[in-house]
């Protein structure tokens, strides 16, 4: 136990450098409902940061993924930081470079303001740069040294935003120097932390240069399919916002996907969890694939995150509405209320399979990761494009829970032919299903029937959560006290 606890509390730390810059940014969407105009405004901000998650995709094309891969390699290990930071140099210089040539004809084809483009391009193209930085970062287990550095990002946009948008109105001086657009207020305000964050993790592009053309390849082929695979993934966040605004009459669209855009955000608690996860095992995973006993700790791995998730998912169902009443400072955004469980349960099997994807990375058989999500995109579009005419957002909601649901069970068992991981899926099955179904039951059920925010809701929540906490942690109470203990 004492490699899982290692990366626990690594995991812990990158957690709390997801969970305080999320929490900082989820008060962004607080600042954003209540100071942008209506729901509209939010709803074409939301849209934007669709298009910005499919380019950073785009331009890192799976680069992050495979310098854990190849650094991880003895061989490998003194060309792959050089190799990847001039790959990725070269090209988003050209991705700038052409992006601000073309700008008019990318405003054209989004529908997105040339003056919103001029921000979001070179926000894309620092925080790019930034990528290998913050990888070398992870792999060499600076855990606070990353942690800080990603508070530090959001608490210089979490200023600015406040600076830009509540007090400059207020500023005869200065105010007539900037945009009165609020919404390019929004990207102004990003703008800044994006390059001082490069600045700050900029170093190791000034280390002696050495550009492995053999490595290069290797590297291009191993995380070709990883892009596909986040191109997939980007479907599934955000192409939903895109489709929204296209299918629904054109009269109530933004609207629309303004109230889809924030509720979705509610689902913070899920995100962070997944993601914190994420950035913790990733590199855990390349550096024990050659330990004798990887496929029982990859086994643990798994059953700790559905063990943990299993409770903050009904939990954070439990206090959703208190969440709702701190996030979203307009209750015009209140309306969508009934999709965030959906939403919940979606981030949670999108961490599982993020665990489970594991037998594919580090049996360089990335391909069917990008099947897999390639499938899970389409699927996804698919119930969007049938459903979202007759239910709106509710079919985009369906669409993610569904489609991260079946991403989960085809990579479990395909997996199983590839790399033998002797999971526990009895148990992993039980705490899903009851997990689920108390949030579901509590949700759909006790709230709407006894009222919400009321003292006999939250009496009934929290016997429902002791129950839920006390019969997985009496089934796993070996499992979690081996992780506790202090040696």
């Amino acid at each position: 136990m004492g490699t899982l606890k290692s990366l626990f509390k690594h995991t812990f730390i990158y957690g709390l450098a997801t969970v305080l810059p999320r929490i900082l940014t989820a008060l962004l969407t607080r600042l954003y409902t209540g100071y942008l105009p209506d729901t509209d405004a939010f709803g074409e901000v939301t849209i934007v940061f669709s298009y910005v998650m499919f380019l950073n995709v785009i331009l890192t094309y799976g680069m992050e993924t495979a310098f854990f891969k190849f650094f991880n390699e003895k061989k490998h290990k003194e060309s792959t930081l050089s190799t990847s930071l001039i790959s990725l140099l070269v090209t988003t210089v050209f991705f700038a470079v052409l992006a601000f040539l073309a700008i008019d004809f990318l405003a054209g084809i989004s529908g997105v303001p040339s003056a919103y483009w001029k921000w979001v391009i070179l926000i894309i193209s620092f925080d790019t740069l930034a990528v290998i930085p913050f990888a070398y970062m992870r792999a060499q287990s600076k855990s606070t040294k990353y942690a800080m550095i990603k508070l530090l990002n959001v608490v210089i946009s979490t200023t600015l935003s406040v600076i830009l948008l509540v007090w400059l109105p207020r500023l005869d001086i200065i105010k007539s120097y900037f945009p009165s657009d609020k919404i390019e207020l929004v990207f102004i305000a990003l703008f800044a932390p994006s390059l001082i964050t490069l600045l700050i993790v900029i170093k190791p592009y000034f280390q002696k240069w050495n550009f492995d053309r053999a490595l290069h390849k290797k590297m291009l082929r191993y995380g070709g399919p990883i892009l596909i695979a986040g191109l997939a993934f980007v479907v599934n966040e955000s192409f939903d916002k895109i489709l929204l605004e296209r299918l629904l009459p054109e009269k109530i669209a933004d609207s629309q996907v303004g109230i889809y855009g924030a509720c979705y955000k509610l689902s913070i608690g899920m995100t962070l969890y997944a993601t914190a996860f994420r950035i913790g095992i990733e590199p855990f995973f390349f550096s024990e694939a050659g330990n004798k006993n990887a496929t029982q700790m990859y086994a643990q791995i798994t059953k700790t995150f559905v063990v943990f998730g299993a409770i903050a998912l009904f939990i954070y169902v439990v206090l959703v509405d208190v969440v709702k009443v701190i996030l979203l400072n307009n209750t015009d955004y209140w309306e969508g209320m009934y999709i965030v469980p959906l939403i919940l349960i979606a981030y949670l099997f999108f961490g599982i399979y993020q665990t489970l994807s594991v037998w594919y990375k580090t049996t360089d058989k990335t391909r069917y990761g990008a099947y897999i999500s390639a499938g899970g995109a389409a699927f996804t579009i698919l119930i969007n494009v049938l459903l979202i005419p007759q239910i709106g957002y509710l079919a985009s909601a369906i669409a993610t829970c569904v489609a991260y649901g079946i991403m989960m069970i085809i990579s479990y068992y395909i997996g199983r032919k590839h790399l033998a991981i002797p999971y526990d899926v009895k148990n992993i099955l039980l705490y899903l299903i009851i997990s689920i179904s108390f949030s579901c039951v509590f949700f759909y059920g006790v709230r709407s029937y006894y009222g919400v925010g009321t003292l006999t809701t939250y009496t009934i929540g929290t016997f429902m959560t002791l129950v839920l906490s006390v019969l997985i942690g009496f089934k796993e109470k070996d499992m979690l006290l081996s992780l506790f203990k202090r040696k």
